[in-house]
């Protein structure tokens, strides 16, 4: 039974009371101390940067209650005892589980018996379930993603804060990274002053105070310019309507706080970077004459910010913007960004849309509203234009009016859905309330924001890397639970994502992405730790394996891009077989000159492989490859048969086929296959035997075709190379 629970507002007055106590900033210092310092000796460890999960650090959102809270009567910062601070902290820390706890609706509301046989009845569907999610979910970005992509956002505004602030957008950029270099540089010698004072006197709130001219010296900017971008992030905003965890926090929008003698206090520099990052569209939204042209200025980056990350991945010629499709004179879908590849291709929609106060105090029509206009909208729509875009009644033309000369037939296509604000609890809501179709072409959508997509394009800079993840990310769906998407790129990044059919459900924990975590602070802020997790972009990285992915890449056919996918999914035992079994083919045709093969069983019924190592002419090799692909397939009753052609002198890919249709019986097929030897199994070991039984029915004679499909006489293919598979 649950024990009983005290009511939010109940709990959350006397919140507000202990934050209102004489010399309570003190107190909040010291927690945001626990959360924001990571020690670590020369080099910046994953295992350092666990110290930030652990279960008595507080969330941002819980951090930014405490200041609000704090804020609503005249802020005191005289200097308590110890022993109070540590009672402040005591029942600070009390107070903020129990009001979690009173968050969460009892399981007999979430779990109403009297509507479990309702195929309809969702319980996190419902508000009052969603708000704990809404309030502790993960946050949707780095800091360094607010501060670098504000600069991006606002570029087009750069006018308007001139002349209406003062400012330029770098200005701002500079200044709040000047007050984190001071913060740090505070926060590393604040210790060492401690031990020179008597303990009565000990506190951290020095390091989050500053002056205008501290910053001014450390930006070389005039200080009226920098006062300028300090006191545009100092709330005006009365506190008193911050009555519940859900009432609008001004100290999120404006985290600076004014205090006596110039001097400013900021305890969350996430916060600030966040605030660069939101706050103008209040400003713009003042100012009548320029609010449509800020609204057009934020969808245009969304659209431009995701082509050029997308970019990164397949290049500037398979990347395109703003596309409509017309069926004669009529205009039948819109398309914000188009990505081709082979025969695979990303729809993306964007949109600028937020959660409302009304939706985070867990009213349900809201919600769904808020979801609406953010997500399933935009979703809508790029479902709209896939059924469209196989289909060649309809053109594309590009924003100059030409149409779009591309692959018109694609075997998949990814719907993406991308937002430019943060949403909490993206992926858990989208999991809830999106409504979406999947076809044998159209696959099921991918939710994310802005800076998912810039994480995803910076770790995965390969086509076919970003197209596997995505791939996997979408076919497993609702078999994946964490708590931010940020998460499951990390442990595929580590471990290669990917879950056996006997299991229902996997569950990530949130300790898995410190090594992302790690390798996007060391690329972007320029921490001192590895910039690539360990793992699938690592192990293989100057194997033959890593140069066929790559190879893959740049061939861009389709008929083996979907072998890439198969190779990207493969245990490390499969991958080592294949890196061995290469290089042997390599060593062997070196040696002799001669066409080598080697088969292998990926899948019992379902898929194989079949390598040919040769440099002969590709009116030779490729017709070779094609029938023995051919007689594979038709031996194993598969689904599908992949082929590649390695050179021997030079160990690059260079074609490959996909044989990939029903299987039908065929005499003719019967008489030819029969005496096929086995495959190598990728299965169960790590070695390949390269002295195997062949699989005969009956004597062959010198002068019959050899039965591996080569087409040339047994004495002079397989009875010569008795090592081939």
């Amino acid at each position: 039974m649950r024990e009983a629970v005290r009511k939010e507002s109940e709990i959350f007055s006397e919140l507000a009371e202990i934050c209102a106590s004489p010399g309570y900033v003190h107190a909040i210092a010291s927690l945001c101390y626990q959360n924001d310092i990571i020690g670590y000796a020369d080099t910046l460890t994953p295992e350092d940067m666990l110290q930030q999960l652990s279960r008595d650090i507080l969330v941002r959102t819980e951090i930014s209650t405490l200041v609000g809270l704090a804020c609503k009567k005249q802020l005191n910062i005289d200097l308590p005892s110890p022993e109070v601070i540590r009672r402040y902290i005591d029942k600070t820390d009390s107070l903020l589980k129990e009001i979690h706890q009173s968050m969460m609706p009892p399981m007999e509301y979430i779990f109403n018996p009297n509507k479990i046989g309702d195929q309809n009845f969702n319980p996190f569907r419902d508000g009052l379930v969603l708000r704990e999610a809404i309030f502790y979910g993960g946050e949707s970005a780095y800091d360094f993603q607010y501060r670098d992509l504000s600069k991006i956002k606002y570029e087009k505004d750069n006018n308007w804060f001139l002349t209406n602030k003062g400012f330029s957008i770098q200005q701002v950029i500079d200044v709040m990274t000047s007050i984190k270099s001071l913060r740090n540089d505070k926060a590393n010698n604040v210790v060492r002053k401690l031990f020179n004072k008597d303990p009565s006197e000990w506190t951290v709130l020095s390091v989050y105070k500053f002056t205008a001219k501290e910053i001014s010296d450390i930006s070389n900017i005039e200080i009226d310019t920098v006062k300028l971008v300090i006191e545009s992030f100092v709330s005006s905003i009365n506190m008193d309507e911050f009555n519940s965890l859900d009432d609008f926090n001004p100290k999120n929008a404006y985290p600076i706080i004014q205090l006596p003698e110039d001097e400013y206090l900021l305890f969350q520099i996430y916060s600030l970077v966040q605030a660069l990052y939101e706050t103008p569209f209040f400003w713009f939204n003042d100012d009548k004459a320029y609010k449509n042209i800020a609204n057009q200025h934020r969808g245009q980056f969304t659209e431009n910010f995701s082509a050029e990350r997308l970019k990164l991945v397949f290049g500037e010629k398979r990347v395109f913007s703003n596309i409509d499709i017309y069926n004669s004179k009529e205009q039948a879908g819109e398309i914000d960004v188009l990505v081709v590849f082979a025969d695979r291709a990303i729809i993306l929609q964007a949109k600028s849309k937020k959660l409302t106060i009304p939706s985070r105090k867990g009213n349900d029509n809201s919600l769904q509203s808020d979801f609406k206009k953010a997500i399933q909208e935009a979703y809508d729509q790029a479902y709209l234009c896939a059924t469209l875009l196989n289909d060649k009644k309809y053109k594309l033309v590009d924003k100059s009016g030409k149409e779009l000369n591309i692959n018109r037939e694609y075997k998949e296509i990814y719907p993406f859905c991308v937002i430019s604000e943060h949403y909490p609890a993206l992926s858990f809501q989208a999991r809830q309330f999106l409504e979406f179709q999947e076809t044998k072409n159209i696959k099921p959508p991918f939710v994310m924001d802005v800076f998912l997509l810039d994480v995803m394009t910076e770790m995965l800079q390969s086509p076919l890397h970003f197209l596997s993840y995505v791939n996997k990310r979408i076919s497993y769906g609702d078999k994946i639970l964490s708590t931010h998407e940020l998460t499951i790129l990390s442990y595929h990044l580590k471990q290669n994502l990917w879950i056996d059919n006997k299991y229902a459900m996997m569950q990530i924990g949130d300790d898995i992405c410190v090594d992302l975590d790690l390798a996007m602070l060391t690329r972007r802020d320029g921490a001192p730790g590895s910039d690539t997790p360990e793992g699938i972009l690592t192990k293989y990285k100057g194997t033959v394996f890593d140069q066929i992915i790559r190879d893959i890449d740049k061939l861009e056919h389709s008929a083996i891009i979907s072998l890439g996918f198969t190779l990207l999914s493969m245990s490390s035992d499969a991958i080592e077989m294949i890196n061995n079994g290469i290089a042997e083919l390599i060593k062997r045709g070196r040696k002799d000159g001669q066409h080598h093969d080697l088969t292998l069983e990926i899948s019992e019924g379902g898929l194989g492989l079949t390598i040919h190592c040769n440099d002969d002419h590709k009116s030779i090799s490729g017709p070779r490859l094609e029938s023995h692909c051919e007689r594979r397939k038709y031996t194993h009753k598969a689904s599908s048969w992949f082929g590649i052609c390695i050179g021997q002198k030079v160990p690059r890919l260079r074609f490959g086929v996909n044989k990939e249709y029903d299987w039908v019986q065929s005499n003719e097929m019967d008489e030819l296959v029969q005496d096929l030897p086995k495959p190598q199994n990728l299965k169960g070991n790590n070695k390949i035997n390269f002295a195997p039984e062949p699989r005969q029915s009956k004597k062959i004679g010198r002068n019959e075709k050899c039965p591996c499909g080569s087409g040339k006489k047994y004495k002079k293919c397989c009875l010569k190379q008795e090592w081939r598979m």
